[in-house]
């Protein structure tokens, strides 16, 4: 089979743009691992056009059951890297859960979450929200609209249950972000309490994405923020209404990322670069044209080995429009992005903003200097390997040269007040600050000690 799928690859590389002299890869065979959610697509697109075996990489993808089951696979070896909420190698980095060394030289996209509630609590909300000239609800929908409704229950006794898909997951900050936004307390972590409900008026707990439909249908939460294309799927099923995509919370927020360990990194730094131009080109490929090519990406998508739900939902939002209340769709080009607007570079600014929710919910229990937030996200966020890959498809014909950073800092501009749900602009070479401008939340030398904020 190897000589067979080396064959292919020299007819490959007989057929492609003048290609530079290959890399001398250290590893050839390689198992990477995956959640079965739509923003994967850059490891299947690399896998199924043959962007891998061109690298001379002989790739296995393997679905993993939940986030943790894969960062332990990426820990003790058994996966070479995976697909990986941005928070992971973060939080693994700093010793919260799980401790390990674990780096990214590519970010996945950006975008592709969003925040859905059953019917139920739809009926309860919309009496809370603006209409438009036409009677539909006025987007974006604020938590404002969900705060009555969490007050009746509360006044009645009856806890308000949400899911997220990970402690350290995009999706617990941002539905943590749009509570607050709304004036709703999410909860905190301690040292001993790592529920993250102390104080909590909404409670938030961890269901793995799949399972998120049937889990708010049968009753055991009340709505959840996940990615696609698992808020669709409550469309479809009549059971949950979206209400707020994350372009809507923060437009053109970081999402996943590509995970490996230090060590990989260090002994094998040829063979992650060429992991590392493979995904460029897939992610390239996933928006080129306009989208073009995002209806075969949902067909390579629908196959029951990757995301395996029906691809009219992943097309729902794969192909630039999102359905919000049955009928309801709406026109949202950038709901998944993969390569324009720099999506795949690894900016340590996207570090900063996932260790300031950290802090700011309690699972970094002590105040840090600014020095601090850099320093992890430079340990972390390889931008330099991402460049060391770019430059290369840039010398073989396969990536034009304007597209990408070369001369960043690490940092993106600070983001705009009109770009975020509160009005609150974040400048990641600010973090404390940032974390003082936010209402809810802890700030400065504040800990969380048994139920209370102290400091």
């Amino acid at each position: 089979m190897k000589k067979l799928l080396l064959s292919l690859v020299t007819c490959t590389a007989l057929v492609s743009p003048a290609l530079a002299e290959p890399l001398a890869l250290e590893k050839d065979e390689l198992t990477f691992g995956f959640i079965k959610l739509t923003d994967m697509a850059p490891l299947a697109v690399a896998y199924e056009q043959g962007y891998f075996l061109e690298e001379g990489l002989f790739v296995t993808l393997e679905a993993q059951a939940n986030w943790k089951v894969l960062l332990d696979g990426v820990i003790d070896g058994k996966l070479d890297g995976a697909h990986m909420l941005a928070g992971q190698p973060l939080a693994a980095t700093i010793g919260y859960g799980t401790e390990a060394h674990i780096v990214t030289p590519f970010s996945m996209d950006l975008n592709g979450n969003g925040i859905t509630v059953s019917n139920q609590i739809w009926e309860m909300m919309k009496g809370n929200i603006p209409t438009d000239a036409d009677g539909k609800p006025q987007h974006p929908i604020s938590a404002a609209a969900l705060k009555p409704v969490v007050e009746t229950f509360k006044s009645e006794g009856k806890p308000f249950n949400m899911g997220m898909v990970f402690p350290v997951s995009t999706h617990n900050y941002e539905l943590r972000y749009w509570l607050a936004a709304g004036g709703l307390n999410p909860g905190y972590y301690s040292p001993e309490n790592i529920t993250g409900q102390i104080g909590a008026d909404v409670l938030l707990s961890v269901t793995p994405p799949p399972q998120m439909p049937a889990t708010m249908e049968a009753g055991t939460i009340y709505g959840y923020c996940v990615g696609e294309p698992w808020n669709q799927a409550a469309v479809f099923k009549g059971i949950g209404v979206p209400v707020i995509t994350d372009y809507e919370l923060w437009k053109n927020n970081p999402e996943k990322v590509f995970g490996l360990t230090a060590e990989f990194t260090e002994q094998n730094p040829n063979t992650t670069i060429a992991i590392t131009k493979a995904l460029i080109r897939a992610a390239m490929w996933l928006d080129e044209n306009d989208n073009a090519n995002r209806m075969e990406a949902v067909n390579i998508l629908a196959k029951p080995e990757y995301v395996g739900a029906d691809a009219e939902v992943i097309a729902n939002s794969m192909t630039g429009t999102f359905e919000y209340e049955k009928g309801d769709k709406r026109e949202v080009p950038d709901f998944n992005v993969f390569f324009r607007y720099n999506a795949t570079y690894p900016f340590y600014s996207d570090a900063v903003w996932y260790l300031t929710q950290m802090r700011r919910w309690g699972q970094i229990a002590e105040a840090k200097p600014d020095s601090w937030y850099d320093e992890v996200a430079k340990s972390v966020y390889k931008p330099e390997i991402y460049l060391q890959a770019a430059k290369l498809l840039v010398e073989e014909g396969l990536a034009n040269e304007a597209d990408f950073p070369w001369d960043s800092d690490g940092y993106k501009a600070p983001t705009p007040a009109e770009d975020v749900i509160d009005h609150i602009p974040y400048d990641a070479k600010a973090p404390n600050a940032y974390l003082e401008s936010l209402p809810i939340g802890l700030k400065g030398n504040q800990t969380v000690v048994g139920t209370e904020i102290k400091g």
